[in-house]
């Protein structure tokens, strides 16, 4: 007679143990890659529809009410919750609606992680809460607008999004002068695709869209890198060797890229929220005035939120944008 040949139940648990192991350590990695390709299909999805809706608008500026008393205090704010009521809703589809301090109703998370994982924050609900550098931008005389510190409302839409709304009334239309960004700034949209579900981390779940310029709008919806480049750099160079902003990014990672002077405009606003430092040097575009090496470009300063316009063959810091 012919024996049989199999395994014994030793080799069959031993086998088993080893699927186990190996499952337990890859499944994590593979799960939070399927998070992150769904969020960035999530996030570019919720950027087209709000730059749709906001296209549909005859103007970004003026919705509610926001007056202050002498020493800047707000005795009326219903701005931002005017937009979303009077202005939003009747181009985007809005499940709910709350009101100043009672974002959380709308599942706007009370703590977010920042960009870099580094620091837990809480949640901002006013202007100068966000950024208070954007209060540079109030009462400045020949910039051609102003900066309200109006509280935060928020808003659910049909697909789940829990979006926190930073207005500013009185925003004012683009100009090819430098100036303060902060004017510029209508609406700032602070989102977390899931509600109050984790991680609640900027660059994962969480994220922003700016609206620049109260005429001719620009939506923006930049995906920051978490770190700067290394070293500062010229935004363009002939010098044989040497790195410029735009090839800076493609040396951290081929899916980066330099962001145009809007994105970085929205990365002043947002700045908190990703640790964005506060060089003097200030931080290239990609947006090109003209051509060269004594050409000129755009680049942002976030110790003060002032944009200028630079020589490209001046150094500069660099943040780079994912894809």
């Amino acid at each position: 007679m012919k024996k049989k040949k199999g395994f014994t139940l030793a080799e069959i648990l031993i086998t088993l143990a080893i699927i186990g192991i190996v499952a337990a350590i890859t499944l994590p990695s593979l799960l939070v890659n399927v998070n992150e390709k769904a969020w960035d299909a999530q996030k570019k999805a919720l950027h087209a529809r709000l730059t749709q809706a906001i296209g549909q608008m005859n103007t970004l500026g003026g919705y509610g009410t926001y007056t202050e008393d002498e020493d800047g205090t707000a005795t009326a704010d219903t701005a931002a919750e005017s937009f979303i009521l009077d202005a939003l809703s009747k181009v985007y589809k809005i499940n709910n609606v709350c009101g100043p301090d009672k974002l959380s109703s709308c599942g706007i998370p009370s703590k977010i992680t920042t960009l870099d994982a580094v620091s837990e924050i809480t949640f901002p609900t006013k202007m100068s809460e966000l950024n208070e550098k954007l209060l540079n931008g109030k009462h400045t005389s020949g910039e051609g607008g102003d900066m309200a510190d109006t509280k935060a409302a928020a808003f659910e839409t049909v697909n789940g999004e829990s979006i926190a709304v930073f207005y500013n009334p009185l925003c004012s239309s683009d100009t090819t002068a430098a100036h303060y960004v902060q004017n510029k700034m209508c609406v700032n949209f602070v989102y977390d695709l899931n509600g109050t579900e984790g991680p609640n981390q900027i660059g994962k779940d969480v994220g922003f869209i700016t609206a620049f310029y109260n005429k001719s709008p620009v939506v923006v919806a930049p995906v920051p890198y978490n770190s700067d480049y290394t070293s500062v750099v010229k935004q363009y160079t002939e010098a044989e060797g040497e790195i410029d902003a735009p090839t800076a990014c493609k040396t951290m990672g081929e899916d980066l890229r330099l962001p145009d002077r809007d994105e970085l405009a929205s990365l002043f606003v947002n700045a908190p929220l990703i640790n964005l430092g506060e060089s003097n040097s200030g931080y290239w575009s990609g947006s090109v005035i003209s051509l060269g090496a004594s050409g000129l470009a755009w680049r942002q300063y976030f110790i003060d939120g002032t944009r200028g316009r630079n020589g490209r063959s001046y150094t500069g810091n660099v943040r780079c944008l994912r894809r």
